[in-house]
C-alpha cells in the first residue's frame, strides 16, 4: 500500500527549532533524499540543515546549482529515478524557476519547493518579511493547470508541513509548495518531533502508461532505470509521453486531467483552522505569519463580547469556494490581514457576497494584533 507507518529518521522529543531547520527536518523524515538549491536569503539555512541530516544519515544527495533554474531542474530529474527531491528558494530565486515549474506540473513530476517569502519586487529588502508570493506560487506559469500551496503560521506547522508537503505531491503527482515567510523561518520556537509519522510513496509500475487521462486520480509513475523507453516531455503527449502538437482533443484531455486529479480530491486537500465561527457577525481571515496576529486580535475582540471569529487557511491552493461560501454564509463583515495589497482579500471579494476589510501592510513589518484590533474597531 501506498501509505505506510514509518518510525522518524532522526530523535524524537521536543527541541528548540529555526523554521527554515524545521521544515528541513519534516521533509528528511518524509524520504527527502534528494536536495538542490541556490542560497538566498532568507531560505538559507535550509540548505545548512539538509546537509546536516544528509551527512548524519550518511544518505541523500546534496547539489548546489549554478542558479534556481538549475537547481529546479535538478529535482525534476532526481524524482523521476524515484528519489523524494526538494529545492527551496525565495522570491527572486522563485522567479527563475518558474519555467521548470510548469514542466514540472505537465509532466506530473512529485517534487517539494520551500518558499520563504521576503519583501519585494525585484531585490527588494532580502531580510525583511512579507507575503507578497501568494499569487505568484498559483499563477506562476502559463496554462490551465491546479497546484497545491501550503502556508504554515508556526515552526511545529512547518515541520508537519513539510511531511504533509511530500505526502500530497507523491499521492497527486503535482509539485507543491511550502510558502512561507522570513518571520516565520527566521522564528525560534519549541517543534514537537514524533516518534512516527505516516508517509504516502508514489504508486510505482513500470508496466503502466508514464501518464493519465483520468478526471480524478493521477497514474502510477515508471521511473527512469526500469528498462523502458520512457519519454517526458513538456509537449502536448498522449498517455505513452509520445508527442501530439497538433491535436486539440489530447491537449484538452491533458489539461482536464491536471486540474481534475486536484479539484476532484478538494475536500482532502483543503485544510482550515477556525474559531467562533458558528455564532460569528464579524470573521478575521488570515494565513501565515499574520494570522497569529489576527488570532490574537479576535481573542482580545472576543473579551470586549465583540461576536468575531477567525477564520485560518492552512492551505492556500486549491481554495475549496462552495465551503468558504458555506462558512461564511451569516457573516456580515471579513477582516483580512496580510503583507501585500490584499491578495486574499481579493480571492474573498470574488467569493464572497459580505463586505470585505484589507487590513494591509506594505513595510516589511508583521501586522500587530493592536492593528487590527483597530481597523475592526473602526468598522463595527
Amino acid at each position: 500500500m501506498p501509505w505506510n507507518r514509518i518510525k522518524v529518521p532522526i530523535k524524537s522529543g521536543r527541541f528548540l527549532l529555526q523554521g527554515d531547520e524545521a521544515v528541513a527536518d519534516g521533509a528528511f523524515c518524509a524520504g527527502m533524499r534528494f536536495y538542490a538549491g541556490y542560497p538566498i536569503t532568507p531560505a538559507s539555512e535550509i540548505i545548512t540543515r539538509v546537509q546536516d541530516r544528509f551527512e548524519e544519515s550518511n544518505e541523500g544527495v546534496y547539489f548546489q546549482g549554478e542558479d534556481e533554474i538549475a537547481s529546479i531542474a535538478a529535482c525534476i530529474g532526481a524524482s523521476w529515478t524515484g528519489t523524494k527531491a526538494m529545492t527551496a528558494t525565495s522570491g527572486p530565486g522563485f522567479d527563475l524557476m518558474v519555467e521548470n515549474l510548469g514542466y514540472a506540473i505537465f509532466t506530473e513530476t512529485p517534487m517539494v519547493i520551500v518558499d520563504v517569502q521576503r519583501a519585494g519586487p525585484s531585490t527588494g529588502q532580502a531580510a525583511r518579511p512579507s507575503q507578497g508570493d501568494y499569487h505568484q506560487v498559483r499563477y506562476a506559469t502559463h496554462g490551465d493547470y491546479e497546484i497545491i500551496v501550503l502556508s504554515p503560521w508556526s515552526c511545529q506547522e512547518l515541520f508537519e508541513f513539510g511531511v504533509r508537503a511530500f505526502n500530497l505531491s507523491e499521492r497527486y503527482r503535482v509539485p507543491t509548495i511550502v510558502l512561507t515567510d522570513e518571520a516565520i523561518a527566521h522564528l525560534r520556537e519549541p517543534v514537537e518531533i514524533p516518534e512516527e509519522i505516516d508517509v504516502f510513496d508514489r504508486e510505482h509500475d513500470p508496466e503502466a502508461p508514464p501518464f493519465s487521462f483520468d478526471e480524478v486520480d493521477a497514474s502510477p509513475m515508471p521511473l527512469l532505470g526500469d528498462g523502458k523507453a520512457l519519454l517526458v516531455t513538456g509537449s502536448t503527449h498522449t498517455e505513452w509521453g509520445k508527442r501530439v502538437t497538433q491535436d486539440p482533443e489530447v491537449h484538452r484531455k491533458i489539461v482536464k486531467h491536471l486540474i481534475g486529479k486536484i479539484s476532484n480530491h478538494i475536500s482532502d486537500i483543503f485544510e482550515t483552522h477556525e474559531e467562533f465561527i458558528e455564532d460569528a457577525d464579524f470573521v478575521i481571515a488570515s494565513y501565515g505569519i499574520s494570522a497569529r496576529s489576527g488570532f490574537e486580535a479576535m481573542n482580545r475582540l472576543r473579551k470586549k463580547r465583540i461576536k468575531i471569529g477567525f477564520f485560518r487557511l492552512k492551505v492556500i491552493w486549491p481554495i475549496w469556494e462552495k465551503y468558504i461560501i458555506q462558512r461564511f454564509s451569516n457573516v456580515k463583515k471579513v477582516f483580512v490581514p496580510e503583507m501585500n495589497m490584499g491578495h486574499l482579500s481579493s480571492e474573498l471579494k470574488r467569493i464572497l457576497n459580505c463586505e470585505i476589510i484589507p487590513v494591509t501592510e506594505l513595510g516589511t513589518n508583521v501586522i500587530l494584533p493592536e492593528e487590527i484590533v483597530k481597523v475592526v474597531e473602526e468598522n463595527l
